[in-house]
């Protein structure tokens, strides 16, 4: 399997309409448990689509639904850029 040269970030350090696919999730518990049934799996391809006025929380486009995560929660996922 061939290895990306592409930058890896976390999700949290997207910008405004930037894309970017799943890499890896750090996160334990009950919040991996539930960031994986919202579809945040490796491979899937996100749209940071905007954050709130005060820069938390932020609204991630993924497999055509809106979902809102705390910025805390998404420093846990790296992403790749497109």
């Amino acid at each position: 399997m061939k290895q990306s040269t592409k930058p890896t970030l976390h999700l949290s350090d997207l910008k405004q309409n930037q894309k970017g696919i799943i890499r890896h999730c750090a996160a334990e518990g009950m919040l991996k448990q539930k960031l994986l049934s919202m579809g945040f799996i490796p491979g899937a391809e996100i749209l940071m689509v905007r954050n709130a006025p005060l820069r938390d929380p932020i609204e991630i486009g993924i497999h055509n639904c809106l979902v809102t995560l705390r910025r805390r929660e998404a420093k846990l996922i790296k992403v790749e850029m497109l």
